[in-house]
């Protein structure tokens, strides 16, 4: 029993601590969205991964890196309505 509640407990501190990693509650967009600007990001930082998309699209390596910063805008579209309560 006290592994149980060590392992939710770990598992709360991570979602509290890190936003991608969700929560009860996240929706499927909401982790979609997360998700998404993730690899964004993570594109941008390596600098080989913008060096490969920008020798594959044929465009400038600032001129990929604009369009990711685009991108993280609104990775998913628009958020979806809420229902009323």
């Amino acid at each position: 029993m006290g592994d149980r509640y060590n392992i939710h407990s770990q598992l709360e501190h991570l979602q509290s601590k890190y936003i991608g990693t969700g929560h009860a509650d996240t929706t499927k967009f909401e982790w979609l969205v997360n998700q998404q600007r993730d690899s964004c990001s993570s594109y941008m930082g390596h600098f080989d991964l913008l060096n490969f998309f920008a020798i594959s699209e044929n465009e400038a390596k600032a001129r990929v890196r604009f369009n990711l910063m685009e991108r993280m805008l609104q990775p998913c579209g628009p958020p979806p309505e809420k229902p009323e309560d």
